[in-house]
């Protein structure tokens, strides 16, 4: 066994009640001496699940998962922090010469992580994402949505493999946990990881049917998608730049065009309503750039403030917040 790959699967937790016990019940199969497809030897050495605070029944499903399971460790966040920064808690405290990422949801399959980790080892990859060759079982507007906003990163602001980002990741255990000790508050773990992984790969894999609805709400993946762009370096106010310029060229243009006509025409380009579409359109672009820049100040502004990723704390039920009140005799 001093061969076998040790893999740790960190599972962040936010309404994970009702799928939890069949997504621990599928691991457990692997926590065994398993051969991939391409005779590479792993075990889960150990199920590390976060709770992120959802509001359900998942920690005392968590807890009992843990009592039933000498693999299963649970990590505790004093408040929800989100996906990215449990997920990152969930890798600091991972001591695997793998992590595994999953979802609570049961869409992406256990069984699949040997796949992921012949690749890396075909490739000598220290990040292998798992690339559905499936559409996701959302809506066509959310999928349709979510290409389009991988892409428009992926070229703009990354210019690198957003498109591949997802939750399902094989990540070299040191790298792992790199990152999850220097990123700071607000960081996009997947942009994080390319900052210090020197290859990445991807495996085919088959997504599942979904057996709850989404806890993302509209807002929360638009936040999701800002947090990409800002995690992503400088390149929005690159961004905000190039806008000042297309509007400069645009106006050098416009006082061309207006000469050009005054002189073959005689006729002068006059009238509110075009200096009004003009107001407000270089208005909004400076309000727009303005917006940009306050959230890249806003981001330094919380990592120069110490505001953590995350906090991880005791089991509440087994401190003075799990206290009993006392009965009168």
């Amino acid at each position: 066994m001093s061969d076998a790959h040790s893999i740790s699967v960190v599972i962040p937790v936010y309404r994970g009640a009702q799928t939890l016990p069949q997504m621990i019940r599928e691991l457990s199969l692997l926590t065994r001496a398993t051969v991939t497809p391409q005779d590479n030897l792993f075990s889960v050495s150990e199920i590390v699940l976060v709770f992120d605070n959802g509001g359900d029944e998942s920690d005392t499903v968590m807890r009992q998962l843990e009592d039933g399971n000498p693999f299963v460790r649970t990590v505790w966040l004093s408040k929800n922090f989100g996906q990215h920064a449990a997920t990152l808690a969930g890798i600091a405290s991972s001591s695997g010469d793998w992590v595994v990422t999953l979802d609570e949801d049961g869409q992406q399959d256990p069984t699949e992580i040997g796949t992921l980790l012949d690749i890396a080892m075909a490739q000598q990859a220290q990040v292998v994402y798992g690339k559905p060759t499936n559409p996701p079982p959302h809506g066509a507007l959310r999928n349709a949505a979510s290409r389009t906003a991988k892409r428009l990163v992926n070229n703009l602001f990354v210019a690198s493999n957003a498109e591949d980002f997802n939750s399902f990741r094989l990540i070299l255990g040191s790298v792992a946990r790199s990152v999850a000790a220097y990123s700071g508050s607000g960081a996009y773990l997947d942009v994080a990881l390319g900052w210090v992984a020197g290859r990445y790969a991807t495996a085919p894999v088959t997504l599942r049917a979904e057996t709850r609805k989404s806890g993302y709400s509209l807002r929360g993946l638009m936040s999701h998608f800002w947090r990409l762009v800002l995690s992503s370096g400088t390149r929005g106010l690159r961004l905000v730049s190039f806008i000042g310029i297309l509007f400069a060229v645009l106006g050098i243009i416009a006082i061309i065009w207006i000469v050009v006509l005054k002189l073959t025409t005689g006729i002068s380009a006059e009238g509110w309503a075009s200096t009004t579409i003009v107001i407000l359109i270089t208005s909004g672009a400076t309000l727009f750039s303005l917006g940009v820049i306050a959230e890249y100040i806003g981001v330094s502004v919380n990592m120069a403030m110490g505001k953590p990723a995350y906090v991880i704390m005791s089991d509440p039920a087994n401190g003075p917040l799990g206290y009993r009140k006392r009965v009168k005799v």
